[in-house]
């Protein structure tokens, strides 16, 4: 059940959408890491850049979008910028979305 909630919470963290870049946040590459034991999710997140004025948003959408899958009890948002968040992280798809080079 563990790597099903993880993927089901995974899938609900597209719904938050960064204001700025108006895209996904986890096709765009700032969702480092989804677990979840026991109904206590731990998600660690970055920002394109460390004085981001959309962290305080992202932060509070992400626990909001994950305090909501079913079997969640609890969230911890940690946010980190190490390492830092570069372009490579991108999904292909993003990266079509904004022209990056693959």
């Amino acid at each position: 059940m563990s790597d099903e909630i993880v993927r089901t919470l995974a899938e609900a963290l597209k719904s938050v959408i960064d204001p700025e870049l108006g895209y996904n946040i986890v096709d765009i590459g700032l969702v480092y890491e989804v677990d979840v034991k026991d109904g206590y999710a731990r998600i660690v997140l970055t920002t394109t850049t460390p004085g981001c004025p959309a962290t305080d948003y992202i932060r509070q959408a992400v626990e909001t979008c994950a305090a909501a899958v079913p079997g969640i009890g609890a969230v911890d948002v940690t946010m980190t910028w190490q390492p830092p968040w570069t372009p490579d992280r991108m999904s292909e798809e993003a990266k079509a979305h904004f022209g990056v080079a693959a």
